[in-house]
């Protein structure tokens, strides 16, 4: 498994590593940049819980919208589940909660990898003979579309016999590669989902916990934006070329020339386009993302007349005086609204 491993980054393309640089400039950027509001943080990030977990559960074949899966979260307290759907939805919502939470204090190891598993599927009462264990019996890779019904076979994986080696094997080289840093932490983390996804070593959930450690490791490595952006969705809107570049990939594995460039190129686009969709709450356009719920009221108000002044805005949104003319004097700054007049008949309108 090592020698594998490490064999296939020796013949990656140029464009690979070119990828990594521009995804590592945006984490800079982010890095440098991040300035939100701690309460506009925590609506994104509650907002990407609902919408990973209605991406990663609909990946597999699920039917529940985000808004079905907004209200199941809310509910959480009373629901009695109807239906597998349902309780697959509450597993990723909490285990995902916990991960975007608590990154820095879980290792990543066969333990954590296990228990991750039985956290996923802890709601789903047909799982209980076989959650947090290996695979006991064979499976195989499906191709799921829109309606949630099998379309054929990606290919098969690793005998249930061989699993326990195989995952030992993997976690560890991953674990001690993302260690040495002897390669980019990107091209090790796409290496080591590639090969999980081969062996698919559980019974059931191996796509779902293969996104939820696809953001473990991702913060682990430093990209703390992951939270803001979900990776789920971009799998989803592109689920047709996941699930080429997958096939592509696990086909030539294990045979005499492995190829992990087509793979890799699929799960470093989605990166890419995450990092940079991150930048994009930090930019001025995205208002929404940097005022706070409060801030907000006033903003929305201000864009459905032509003009107000300061007491007026006060009336109609029920939001204090100070707080008025502090989100007054940040949309100034932001060149979104403009003053009209002087003194005490001064107003503002959008630009």
């Amino acid at each position: 498994m090592k020698s594998q491993f490490y064999q296939r980054l020796k013949d990656l393309p140029p464009e690979t590593w070119s990828k990594t640089a521009l995804i590592d400039e945006l984490k800079g950027r982010w890095v440098s940049g991040a300035r939100l509001n701690p309460q506009v943080l925590g609506r994104l990030k509650r907002s990407v819980l609902i919408t990973s977990t209605g991406a990663s559960t609909r990946i597999e074949g699920a039917r529940l919208s985000d808004e079905d899966v907004e209200k199941l979260m809310r509910g959480l307290s009373v629901q009695k589940f109807a239906d597998r759907d349902e309780q697959e939805a509450k597993g990723y919502y909490e285990l995902l909660s916990n991960v975007f939470e608590s990154w820095d204090r879980l290792a990543f190891s066969e333990s954590t990898i296990k228990h991750f598993h039985k956290e996923l599927l802890k709601y789903v009462e047909k799982d209980n003979l076989h959650r947090g264990e290996y695979k006991k019996s064979e499976n195989k890779v499906h191709m799921i579309d829109a309606a949630g019904k099998s379309v054929g076979i990606l290919f098969d994986t690793t005998p249930a016999y061989l699993t326990p080696k195989e995952m030992l094997e993997l976690v560890e080289v991953a674990r001690k590669a993302l260690e040495e840093k002897r390669y980019h932490p990107l091209i090790i983390i796409g290496n080591f989902l590639v090969d999980f996804l081969l062996i698919h070593p559980f019974q059931d959930g191996n796509g779902r916990l293969s996104r939820v450690l696809t953001n473990l490791l991702l913060l682990k490595s430093g990209y703390e934006y992951v939270p803001y952006v979900s990776h789920e969705k971009l799998v989803e809107d592109n689920k047709a070329d996941y699930y080429i570049a997958l096939r592509k990939s696990q086909k030539t594995l294990r045979g005499r020339k492995p190829d992990i460039s087509p793979w890799l190129e699929f799960f470093l686009s989605v990166v890419y386009k995450q990092a940079g969709m991150a930048i994009q709450l930090l930019s001025k356009e995205s208002v929404d993302k940097i005022l706070s719920p409060k801030q907000l009221v006033i903003w929305e108000y201000l864009q459905g007349v032509d003009e107000a002044a300061p007491g007026e805005i006060e009336a109609e949104t029920k939001v204090a005086r100070p707080t008025v003319k502090q989100v007054l004097n940040k949309l100034l700054a932001l060149k979104k609204i403009e003053r009209v007049g002087q003194g005490r008949t001064t107003r503002y309108r959008k630009i």
